[in-house]
Parts: structure tokens; C-alpha cells; sequence
């Protein structure tokens, strides 16, 4: 399960459902160009705001605004320096354009006089917008907290999620009013022109630690509070994925991460390739002259920001305070706005610190709907030491440990210890969320909401699915249909059951899967660190070759395959797996399997004994396995019976030592076989990410081909990122293999360029895969007729085959964000196309949810 994927879904539905114009009252909003009256040139940066108002907007570097209120406003007001302020009539609750035209002050026509009506070319060279930002970039590292030997502070960290918009009658309508209590809550006073109702707010209070000689840090979490969803929503999971929707921002990091989405920061390296610099005021703050630095994307549908940024002039070059916004024609899904304010305070050798940071992104499903959702952090520092020594015992233990009753602090205590406030609005959210979850109808909404996007029916300490599995078909079974589910942590948090029972009408058998997990660190086993014990049996079919887990090839969707597909095994694995993690993410898990497969569908087991062909029904061998795993820095969207590792940029290792134990259980052979895998996610800023998967196998001893490594083959018409997607079930069997695949994400970079086709929002996708293999001579069916036989078709025709030392390499070209949801990709076979019954060319789809 893909916990980011079913957040992002819930996302999805939450602003199609809020988007309709019923629900959403009436909105004053205009848009439009200010340009300069005589010159006919845009103007950036200029002035509007609604008379009477707090609301603002600025606009941006080619002159166009937009501003809005859900307050029937009738004015607005324009100001620019060196211009002649205006006011202009708008039609209260209205959308409209109203193109501004300004006229220069009297003291200022002389110069616009002598001013080129021709637009100044934008250029680097001799700039002195962009010598400032050089002097910023270089003086990067002496501004960075971590420049102190020693740095200490106390952090309050809040995130809270709310609709906006939500029409003020709503609560009078009928089916509503048992809600009034919620409906009713809101804030008009967050988000200029937004009236915001809140159903989510989550605190944390923490001390923070850090040294630079050796580096290490440290988090103590004093308290933290959350609201309480039930059981149809998982709070620690959906926190987790607040918390890397609304990453922490450093401004002088080469990149910043928000909304899953890498922005390349105004004070990056390589900034002024990207970016256009203007100084447009110079300001005393706290006795200290400062410069605002305007900044704009050179290409408006790219990954950047644009805003302001105040520059210290004492010689520190230092960030003083930094607005980061986005630009409206970002290539960005679901976000109609997304502003960052930090602030800086000055220590007492005069260098600046983070005091706080606001982060607000506006949640919509279209650019143009009135409706969404609004999200807002905001993390306050204080009491800030720097160059103060630390003892070195604060830093024994894991990097971040919870005060004992962290999570049982009073009203009384947050009151007190708060760095922030909360807003009346906020206040309440706690106590109407506790009385929502009392309602019928909430809890009959969600089982529903539950059901669609997770697949599962909660029943309290048991829940049945996943629903996509209970139909499905397949040339060996005919129509299947499977009934499970799995229990959750209202039974136990210790120990855990999940089972299926599966039926297929053609071959007239039953499958099955029982599984008993116990937790021997009284956590969940979802938890990190993982240390538990786990027993399971299962009885079904399964593809050689096929990556496809037992829960995703019971998908219907994944029931419709290419080309010949009817050679199965059935099985029956016994398993027994001990699990134990470590803080470090070092881990190594102890296993014993044993494992009877047999021949389905056109699928056989031959061999030769005395020259003469011999038929075999049954297959068994017994394994122990041995484990390691390291994954340093590695984080979870980790829920209450699930986990999802987090893509970093530090690498994943892996290593398998499997021993196959003769004569153990009937087993019929003795082997040892070992294998290895890289994983490694790459960012390139601007130019998107890639994900590189490195594997080598080798087998020592001889096997039949079914003890074989049968590379991942895909004959479904779903791109697998994972899988060889051209690539037929049971083509290459091989006893030692390398590998390598490459997935390339541009993020739209290529296609941002090209005028009108940028507004497709379209993003390019490539993708290699090359695989190395082969088999010794030991295990070679042609010169051991003893060991089983490649099988053949009805014709004779060999189905499976030896590599060569050729590789086999396919690779992709695609399209993703088509209609924001789906990726296209057309994959060509580079060899062995003489193999019968295989595709050169493909077009593979899949479903992805991205911002």
C-alpha cells in the first residue's frame, strides 16, 4: 500500500467534492495587466489591495495580478513608485478583469521622458542586482547555523489544515445542521480574501541540540498534541505526510523541498542562470541598512520562486528576512498558492538566526475553482544560544527521544509554553473534532471514503479487503474471487493476523494465506525500529518472473496481459521470518522456508532418467535465509498497519545469503545462493530526479531451472518501474545475473520551453534497463538431461532460454501528468527479437498522483 498515494488521493477528493459551486459562496476577484500609460510597458512589482482592506497583492514580473476576497469589496487601489496612485470600481462578488493603466508622477515626467520606450534586455553581466547575490552566495556558509561549534534553541512547530471558502449558509441546510458546531468555527483573519474553517491542528514544543565537532544533533520533544481523527483516519501517518508536504525551509540550501516538489532556492549556487534579480528598495531595519532583492523565474512554468528576499550591507551579506512565492503558471498540480515568509533575528555577534518560518499553500483541484483547502505551518524559534558549550552526553542515545508524557500535557501547560498563539478558530478544533467522530453519519461517510481509497472495511479490531483483489480471472484459475482481511491495532498492537481465501472456478482449488506476527518490542510492527517474529502459510498460484506481490496480481486491472500467458505454479510456502532494526536503519532479518511447487497450466516439470523422459508433479526444497540491510537517514510514511519508505538521497544497500537445505522437509537439492541491490535516488534540481537500481545474483550449486533466478517480466499493459515491461514470463532463466535500471524524471523541463505546448503542464519521463545473465555449465539442462528441461510450446519452440553475452536491454520514452494523473510511455525491445512471441514495441499507462 502507497500511504502517499491514498493521501494524496484523499486530497483529490476532498477538493472535487468542495469545488462545486453549491457548497462555495460567492468570491470578489480581478485580474489583470498594469502597464505604464505613455510606454505601454508592463510593470512589475506594482501595488493593489482592496479599499478598506487588509488584502494585497503585488504584481508579478510581466504585470499581471490577481486578487480576491469572499467580502463583496467595490474598490480597489493601485500605487507604484514614481506613479500617480489610482482607484478603480470593481463589481462586489464578481469575477473580472480590470487592466490598470498608470500614469508617472508630475516630478517624474522629465525622466520618463528620456526613458526608451524599448524594453532593457535582462542581462548578468554588470548587474548589480546579481553582483549582490553573488556576495549572498558566497558568504553562505558563515550565515548557516551550522558555522557555530555549538547551537541550542527551543522550537514550537505547528501545522494546521483547513476549507476554505465553505459557503457561510451551508450549516442552515438541513442534512447540515448537525454540524453546525464545525461549520460555523471560521477564521477570516489567517488569509487576506479567504475565510478558512479548521479541521486539523497539530503541536509539538522540542528543544533542539546541535554540535559541529563531531557533528550531531539532537531533538528532545517536550510536548506534543494532535487532533484525533479515529480509527478511520491514521494521524501519525497523515502527520508524517503534512510534515513532507511543509518541509522544513533553508534558505540557503542549493534546494528547498515542499509539496514533494524540489524549488531551487533565490540564493542557489547556480541562482542567476535561473532567475532574474532586481534591487527595488533600500530599508533601516533595527538600525541595520538592508537591501530588498525582487526576484523572478526567468522561465515562469519552471520548479522556482519568485519574491523578495533583504540583504544586510555590513559585510555578512546575510538573509534578513525572505518572502518566497510562486508564479501562477508553475508546472505544479493542486497548488494554487504557495507563500513562504521566514524571519531572522540577530545574535550578539551580529549574525542572524531563523526566528520563524510561515509556510501556506493553497490546496485546489483547478487554478480556477473558489474552493480548496489552505495548509499552513508555522515553526518558531527562541531562546536561541549560540558558541555555548553542550555537554557530550546530551547526544548519547537515538537523535530524537519524547519526554515521558510528552503526548499527556495539559491546557494549562500548552498555555503557558507556547511561542505562538492560536486563533480562536484554532482553539477549538480539538473538542469539534472529538465531537464529530460521535456522529453517525461522519462514521458512515468515512467507512465509505475508507472503502474506495484504502480498499479496506473497517469492522473495529478487524477490517476486510483490499476490495480491488475479491474479483479477478487468469487462463489457469478462470474466474477467481478472493475474500480476506487483516486485523489492526484496536485488537492488538503486539501481535497481528491476516489471511485471504481464494477461489477458482476453472481448475476447481482453493488458495489461502494465514499469517501470525508478534511484536517483541511491544511496539506495532510497523513501527520503527521493527523487531518481531511472524509465521505464515500460503497456498496459491504464481507467474515465474512476475514481480507482482500476491495482493497487487489479484488486482482486476492487472488480469489483462499481452501474448501468451498461462504457464503457472502453484504453490505452498511455510515460512518463519524473525525481524530486528536498529536506530542506526541497520537491520537483518533470520528466515526458514519451505517451499512444494507445482506445474499449472501449460507449464510442466521434465527430466531425463536413463535416456528415457520422466514426468514430475512436485518440486520441495527448504531454505534459511540471511538478510542485511542498511538504509541510513531512512524515513517512513509510517502508519497503524503500514509503512512506506520515504525517497532520500542516501543510498539503500541490500544483501540475501540464501542456503537450500537437502533432505530438511523433503527438500531435493543443496545449494547456497547470494544476492545484492543498490537503490539510490538522485536529485537534480531543475533537471528532476532519477531512481538507479543496481542487483547481481549468483547461484553455487546445481538447481533445476524453477531454483533459478527468472527475471522480472511484465505482460501486463501497466508501465512497472521495476519490472522488464517487454519482457515475456519465464523467457530467461539464469544462475548469475547484473543488472541495471535507470528512471529519469525531468519534472516538465524540456517542455516548459516550448511556447503554447508548456500549458499542458506535461512532464517528460526515460527510462533503461539492461540485464546481464547466463548459466553455468552445471546447470545446463542441454548437457545435464537429468536436471529439468526448458519447456517448449506446442510446436516445439523453446520458450525459455540461456543469455547470451548479450544483454537484454529495453528501454522508454514517456509522457507523465497527462490529465495530472496518468504517465504514457512507449518502450522498444533493443534484442533478442528473434525469441517467438514477443514484442518489440509497447505503449504501457500507469496511475501516478503527483504534485
Amino acid at each position: 500500500m502507497n500511504c502517499k498515494n491514498i493521501y494524496l488521493k484523499i486530497f483529490v477528493l476532498t477538493l472535487f467534492l468542495l469545488s462545486s459551486s453549491i457548497v462555495f459562496g460567492q468570491v470578489t476577484k480581478v485580474t489583470g495587466t498594469v502597464t505604464d500609460a505613455k510606454t505601454k510597458q508592463t510593470l512589475p512589482f506594482v501595488n493593489i489591495s482592496f479599499v478598506s482592506s487588509t488584502i494585497g497583492v503585488s504584481s508579478d514580473n510581466d504585470g499581471n495580478y490577481e486578487i480576491q476576497s469572499t467580502q463583496p469589496y467595490s474598490q480597489i487601489k493601485v500605487t507604484y513608485v514614481g506613479y500617480k496612485p489610482i482607484f478603480l470600481p470593481v463589481i462586489p462578488n464578481k469575477e473580472q478583469v480590470i487592466n490598470i493603466r498608470l500614469f508617472p508622477a508630475s516630478q517624474q515626467l522629465s525622466e520618463v521622458v528620456i526613458t526608451s520606450a524599448k524594453k532593457t534586455k535582462y542581462r548578468n553581466k554588470d548587474n548589480p542586482a546579481v553582483e549582490l547575490i553573488r556576495q549572498v552566495i558566497a558568504h553562505k556558509d558563515q550565515n548557516r547555523p551550522e558555522s557555530y561549534n555549538y547551537v541550542q534553541y527551543k522550537e514550537y512547530d505547528k501545522m494546521q489544515f483547513s476549507l476554505s471558502n465553505v459557503s457561510p449558509t451551508l450549516s442552515d441546510r438541513k442534512f447540515f445542521r448537525k454540524y453546525k458546531f464545525l461549520l460555523d468555527n471560521r477564521d477570516s483573519t489567517l488569509v487576506p480574501g479567504k475565510s478558512l474553517l479548521p479541521i486539523y491542528l497539530d503541536e509539538k514544543l522540542s528543544l533542539s541540540y546541535y554540535r559541529k565537532t563531531p557533528e550531531k544533533k539532537k531533538t528532545v520533544v517536550l510536548g506534543e498534541k494532535s487532533v484525533n481523527f479515529g480509527s478511520y483516519i491514521d494521524n501519525e501517518g497523515l502527520g508524517q505526510y503534512f510534515k513532507h508536504l511543509y518541509y522544513d525551509v533553508d534558505i540557503y540550501t542549493n534546494n528547498i523541498f515542499l509539496v514533494s516538489v524540489q524549488f531551487l532556492s533565490p540564493i542557489s549556487n547556480n541562482s542567476p542562470s535561473f532567475y532574474k534579480f532586481f534591487i527595488t528598495d533600500t530599508v533601516i531595519v533595527n538600525n541595520t541598512k538592508v537591501v530588498e532583492l525582487s526576484f523572478t523565474p526567468r522561465n515562469t512554468t519552471d520548479q522556482l520562486f519568485e519574491g523578495k528576499i533583504y540583504v544586510t550591507l555590513d559585510g555578512h551579506y546575510a538573509v534578513q528576512k525572505a518572502i518566497l512565492n510562486i508564479n501562477k503558471n508553475i508546472n505544479l498540480n493542486f497548488v494554487n498558492t504557495l507563500h513562504v515568509d521566514l524571519e531572522f533575528e540577530q545574535n550578539p555577534d551580529n549574525r542572524y538566526h531563523l526566528s520563524k518560518t510561515t509556510i501556506l499553500a493553497d490546496f485546489g483541484l483547478t487554478k480556477n475553482k473558489r474552493g480548496g483547502a489552505v495548509g499552513i505551518r508555522t515553526v518558531t524559534f527562541k531562546n536561541y544560544q549560540v558558541n555555548k558549550a553542550i555537554p557530550d552526553t546530551t547526544f548519547d542515545g537515538p537523535a530524537v527521544v519524547e519526554a515521558d508524557d510528552a503526548k499527556e500535557r495539559t491546557n494549562a501547560y500548552w498555555s503557558q509554553n507556547r511561542l505562538d498563539t492560536l486563533s480562536t478558530a484554532e482553539s477549538k478544533v480539538y473538542h469539534n473534532i472529538d465531537t464529530l467522530k460521535t456522529i453517525p453519519s461522519y462514521r458512515r461517510t468515512m467507512d465509505f471514503i475508507t472503502l474506495v481509497l484504502a480498499g479496506y472495511k473497517s469492522f473495529g479490531p478487524f477490517e476486510v479487503g483490499p476490495a480491488n483483489a475479491f474479483y479477478s480471472f487468469n487462463p489457469v484459475e478462470g474466474l477467481r474471487l478472493r475474500f480476506g482481511g487483516r486485523t489492526t491495532p484496536e485488537l492488538s498492537k503486539r501481535y497481528y493476523f491476516e489471511t485471504y481465501a481464494a477461489y477458482g472456478f476453472k481448475d476447481e482449488k482453493w488458495k489461502g494465506f494465514l499469517s501470525a506476527t508478534y511484536s517483541l518490542n511491544d511496539k506495532s510492527i510497523y513501527k520503527f525500529p521493527q523487531d518481531y517474529i511472524r509465521a505464515s502459510f500460503q497456498r496459491d498460484t504464481k507467474i515465474p518472473g512476475a514481480a507482482l506481490q500476491f495482493v497487487q496480481e489479484d488486482n482486476f486491472l492487472l488480469s489483462f496481459k499481452r501474448g501468451v500467458n498461462d504457464k503457472y505454479l502453484y504453490n505452498d510456502f511455510y515460512r518463519l521470518d524473525y525481524v530486528h532494526e536498529y536506530e542506526s536503519h541497520f537491520s537483518y532479518s533470520i528466515g526458514f522456508k519451505n517451499w512444494k511447487q507445482s506445474p499449472a497450466g501449460s507449464l510442466y516439470f521434465n527430466n531425463e532418467i536413463d535416456g528415457l523422459p520422466h514426468s514430475i508433479t512436485e518440486l520441495t526444497t527448504t531454505e534459511a535465509t540471511v538478510s542485511l540491510r542498511y538504509a541510513p537517514h531512512e524515513q517512513f510514511y509510517q502508519g497503524k498497519i503500514y509503512r512506506v519508505p520515504i525517497f532520500s538521497k542516501y543510498v539503500v544497500l541490500a544483501l540475501d545469503y540464501t542456503a537450500g537445505l537437502k533432505n530438511v522437509l523433503g527438500a531435493e537439492y543443496n545449494y547456497q545462493s547470494l544476492h545484492f541491490r543498490l537503490d539510490k535516488h538522485f536529485y537534480f534540481s531543475q533537471l528532476g530526479y532519477a531512481d538507479a537500481i543496481v542487483e547481481a545474483g549468483h547461484i553455487f550449486g546445481q538447481v533445476p531451472y524453477p531454483l533459478m533466478i527468472i527475471p522480472r517480466a511484465n505482460q501486463t499493459y501497466a508501465y512497472q518501474v521495476d519490472s522488464y515491461n517487454l519482457l515475456n514470463f519465464l523467457e530467461f532463466a539464469n544462475d548469475h545475473y547484473e543488472s541495471l535500471n535507470l528512471d529519469q524524471h525531468f519534472n516538465g523541463f524540456f517542455f516548459n520551453k516550448i511556447p503554447l505546448f508548456k500549458k499542458l503542464k506535461w512532464r517528460e519521463v526515460i527510462s533503461a534497463k539492461a540485464l546481464w545473465g547466463g548459466v553455468t555449465a552445471q546447470n545446463n539442462p542441454t548437457l545435464h538431461p537429468s536436471l529439468y528441461q526448458f519447456p517448449i510450446d506446442g510446436n516445439g519452440k523453446p520458450i525459455t532460454y540461456i543469455m547470451g553475452k548479450t544483454p537484454y536491454i529495453e528501454g522508454s520514452v514517456g509522457i507523465e501528468n497527462i490529465f495530472k494523473f496518468f504517465r504514457v510511455d512507449l518502450v522498444k525491445r533493443f534484442n533478442y527479437l528473434d525469441h517467438p512471441d514477443i514484442a518489440k514495441y509497447g505503449i504501457r499507462a500507469r496511475a501516478d498522483f503527483n504534485f
